[in-house]
């Protein structure tokens, strides 16, 4: 059954998001500030709004995917937001990456406003949206929850209701924990291999399987040892979710000396101008960050 969707936000991981609901019969209005990015949507079948409240007008449905909880609350709430334009009852599915605390309010402001707000943040990047088969996490009320997944079945494979508003978001920096350490094991691993005059090109197949295997493995040490840093994801994102994950250890008194480590690394690359650039430049680090040779 296809349903009737608003998108706000269009960017890498938006576009990979509504290039598939599109893809799986959904009629799609999409508002992003960038033009450009809602044309790339309108030649596959969508339709552009003229505000957030304009989409949200014309949909049962709308998600977002920001960049921030301050432009998400913008989005929605400001002048023109989808607030403005909703309907009673209508269901927003964010889909951003933001701090827990901060979700919890707007899911407040939204039942103030009489929408619905399901927090569903996503592992897998814009290469597993675009087939359908994102991992989801998702915060809120069992039955909003459900009902989001009458759209989110389209773009995941596996969707878990981890519990109220905000529980989606906190499994988020949890997986990004994972993640970046994981990142930078493998860097480092991929690094010792090198220096050590191992094929490391060899290793995930060496290891499959074992204990040491894992998605991150298979994917990146491949693309280590040939320098492969097409984007797929940024270092800057990375930097925000860690920030995020260290602030809730704050709150609940949890040590993370490791995390707190791999943010710094993180942040290293940042403020060597490879913040735009995906994880694979964590090789960088071994030799030192040269922004030029991305150019």
């Amino acid at each position: 059954m296809s349903e009737n969707v608003a998108l706000i936000g269009a960017g890498a991981m938006g576009g990979a998001i509504g290039t598939r609901l599109l893809e799986t019969g959904n009629r799609l209005c999409v508002f992003d500030l960038d033009k450009e990015k809602v044309d790339v949507l309108v030649a596959k079948g969508a339709v552009a709004a003229s505000s957030a409240a304009d989409a949200a007008l014309q949909s049962d449905f709308v998600i977002t995917s920001l960049n921030s909880a301050r432009i998400v609350d913008i989005a929605v709430f400001g002048n023109s937001g989808v607030a403005a334009g909703a309907k009673e009852g209508t269901l927003v599915i964010d889909m951003s990456s933001i701090d827990p605390e901060a979700t919890k309010a707007l899911a407040e402001k939204a039942s103030a406003s009489g929408i619905r707000w399901v927090d569903s943040p996503l592992s897998g990047g814009a290469p597993k949206a675009l087939i359908g088969e994102l991992t989801l996490m998702a915060g809120g009320a069992e039955q909003d929850v459900k009902d989001a997944h009458k759209v989110l079945r389209h773009v995941s494979s596996n969707y878990t209701h981890m519990g109220p508003s905000g529980a989606g978001q906190t499994t988020k920096l949890i997986n990004q924990v994972l993640c970046g350490l994981g990142f930078l094991a493998v860097a480092e691993a991929t690094q010792l291999a090198l220096d050590a005059g191992v094929d490391a090109a060899k290793i995930p197949t060496a290891l499959k399987g074992g204990r040491a295997d894992s998605a991150l493995l298979q994917e990146y040490m491949p693309r280590y040892v040939e320098r492969d840093y097409r984007r797929t994801g940024r270092i800057d994102n990375m930097v925000k979710d860690l920030n995020g994950a260290l602030d809730l250890a704050r709150i609940n008194n949890t040590a993370m000396p490791l995390t707190s480590l791999c943010a710094e690394i993180h942040r290293m690359l940042t403020a060597a101008g490879l913040g735009g650039e995906d994880e694979a430049v964590l090789m960088e680090f071994f030799k030192g960050p040269d922004k030029e040779q991305f150019k």
